[in-house]
């Protein structure tokens, strides 16, 4: 995923069907400089991840 699609669906109040290796996730913050993104499972609001945005798919 690009940073600019991360950023639209990070600051969207819509949720987006995006996944992280097949899990549902929500962006919380892009990090442009490192091309990261900070994200939870939906399943597991309470473990965050920074995670490469190259490995974040949008269906």
């Amino acid at each position: 995923m690009d940073v600019l699609r991360a950023q639209e669906i990070s600051e969207s109040p819509v949720m987006a069907d995006v996944t992280y290796d097949g899990t549902p996730i929500y962006i919380q913050h892009v990090y442009e400089e490192s091309n990261t993104a900070r994200i939870y499972s939906l399943d597991d609001p309470d473990q965050e991840l920074t995670v490469p945005l190259y490995h974040l798919e949008e269906h």
